[in-house]
């Protein structure tokens, strides 16, 4: 399936903010395209440009008070868990935005290996 241009923008925004040499490939998942790095999900971005996010759980209710987070859900109603959190696509404009977002996927992506 086409990405969306939100989609292809928020995924070169990520690929090139991600270390260099890491291995990393994309698949199509949850309706999105996700990340994923040495073959876990780290990050998938939406059709709209958001982006849904892996994070510790610990954590979760914490960074879902950011602006423009909130507990992820698959499809109507059904929460994904506390270490899902999707955020807007006006929450990413900025770069440090998004690098700050990719810094939780990846502490918590090193962490539970």
């Amino acid at each position: 399936m086409p990405l969306t241009p939100e989609q292809s923008a928020v995924i070169r925004r990520v690929r090139s903010a991600l270390p260099p040499g890491a291995a990393v490939r994309e698949v199509s998942m949850f309706g999105s395209r996700a990340v994923m790095l040495e073959e876990r999900m780290l990050v998938a971005a939406g059709k709209d440009g958001s982006l849904l996010v892996r994070v510790d759980p610990a954590r979760g209710a914490q960074l879902c008070a950011r602006p423009g987070a909130a507990p992820a859900v698959m499809g109507t109603g059904r929460p994904m868990g506390t270490g899902w959190i999707t955020v807007e696509p006006a929450a990413l404009a900025a770069e440090e935005d998004l690098a700050g977002w990719l810094e939780e996927a990846l502490a918590f992506h090193a962490g539970s290996g």
